[in-house]
């Protein structure tokens, strides 16, 4: 719209080139946005500040979790009195030993 420029479908060699050349420039500014994102992550990690989402469950809670497991009851209702997803659930049971 900024530069006037009108695709109306029309098979013009002119158009075909202009829409490759504004697609290549739009590919490579996001493939550099792309990679100054993954520098910033990786220089936040060096100083500690992306350690990425805490735990839901404290180690006691983890603990109680096994217990219950092991006590027979059903994941869906441990999950529900714990606050999180059986999916959350499922991984602490692979996660630990």
């Amino acid at each position: 719209m900024k530069e006037s420029l009108a695709f109306s479908g029309e098979d013009s060699p002119m158009a075909n080139l202009m829409l490759s050349v504004m697609g290549a420039f739009a590919e490579f500014e996001r493939a550099l946005i792309r990679e100054r994102q993954r520098e910033g992550i990786a220089i936040a990690r060096q100083r500690g500040a992306y350690r990425g989402r805490k735990r839901s469950l404290s180690d006691e809670m983890v603990a109680e979790l096994h217990r219950r497991i092991v006590a027979g009851e059903r994941k869906a209702t441990i999950a529900r009195d714990l606050g999180i997803s059986r999916e959350t659930l499922y991984k602490y049971l692979r996660n630990t030993p």
